[in-house]
């Protein structure tokens, strides 16, 4: 009987510590410097959330004052029909960082950030895999030849979690491929390469080998249909330790995506009630998501969330854009 009372206490503890448990750092100060925080800012999740993206761009640069930002290009914005190319919008967000001191990682590439993940053009979506690899690599070359003369970038970000494959509809990843894209973008321009993993489902190794600068992402309470939300136990020494068994330390790591904004689970982001976001991402869970990304203390990290906290604020609760301010204003 004692054996059947000790299993169920075992379950019990593991039930609360998977789910219910906060796994908040034991301080919750915010110390880092300006220069520690990023942001990533996607024109296409702007849109949409039915944002005016350039008012909610502007008010970054104006308002939050940023001084990092990770920019997605997309392909399917950029090149809508096979051989005219659109980089208006593009050249506008650069621009208006440049003059305001803000410096970019431009992240390009057929996968990129943000649902469905890869984002090829409409006509191409019905080629072979060959054809569609043979456009990557010719989109790639255009991209940074365009920009490749702008100083305020100051790394490339091939790819978005590239070897992932149970996330987002896409092909299934090519390492090989991979390494290519990366030769490539290296043969055309001096500057880092930057490729992403997966915070807590990657080992990071085969990442390691081909890029100058690890990234990863962290998220701290996600969900699925089998377990509904469930909250990361893991302590900030586990993604240092990955480091270290990769050999990639100080300017060689970043934090690529932070969560700060609410998981969905259905619908749209914008549609979820205040009890559904306090689910994932109340403000104390913000706070705490900052204090750990402070203690795993890669070299800098970029958050994820911005869209919405500004959508947020145009609707009445601009706490989350207010913590926000601060990182870049203390």
């Amino acid at each position: 009987m004692w054996k059947i009372l000790l299993v169920f206490l075992i379950l019990f503890w593991l039930v609360w510590f998977l789910k219910f448990a906060k796994h908040y750092p034991n301080t919750e100060n915010i110390e880092a410097n300006r220069d520690f925080w990023g942001l990533t800012f996607s024109t296409k999740f702007a849109k949409s959330i039915d944002l005016d993206w350039e008012a909610a761009y502007l008010a970054i640069l104006d308002d939050l004052q940023v001084s990092y930002i990770r920019l997605p290009i997309y392909w399917d914005e950029v090149e809508k029909i096979r051989g005219e190319f659109d980089f208006k919008d593009y050249d506008f967000i650069l621009n208006e960082g440049q003059k305001r001191g803000v410096k970019f990682v431009v992240n390009i590439g057929a996968r990129l950030p943000r649902w469905p993940e890869c984002h090829l053009p409409a006509w191409l979506e019905s080629s072979s895999q060959e054809i569609k690899k043979a456009e990557t690599l010719q989109m790639l070359e255009m991209f940074v030849e365009r920009y490749k003369g702008r100083e305020e970038i100051i790394s490339w970000q091939i790819e978005n979690e590239p070897l992932v494959d149970w996330f987002g509809t896409c092909p299934k990843s090519d390492e090989e491929f991979l390494k290519k894209e990366v030769a490539l973008v290296k043969s055309l321009d001096q500057r880092p390469v930057i490729i992403s993993a997966s915070g807590e489902l990657s080992l990071w190794s085969r990442e390691a080998k081909i890029t100058d600068i690890l990234a990863n992402t962290v998220y701290r309470v996600v969900w699925n249909p089998v377990f509904k939300y469930f909250r990361y136990p893991l302590p900030a020494w586990f993604y240092q330790f990955k480091a270290n068994r990769v050999n990639k330390t100080g300017e060689q790591m970043i934090v690529s995506e932070l969560q700060a904004e609410p998981w969905v689970p259905y619908g749209k982001m914008t549609d979820l009630s205040l009890e559904e976001i306090n689910k994932s991402f109340s403000l104390e869970q913000f706070k705490a998501n900052l204090a750990f990304a402070q203690k795993i203390n890669f070299d800098q990290t970029y958050l994820w969330g911005v869209e919405w906290w500004y959508w947020q604020k145009l609707y009445g609760d601009d706490q989350y854009w207010r913590l926000a301010k601060t990182l870049w204003q203390n």
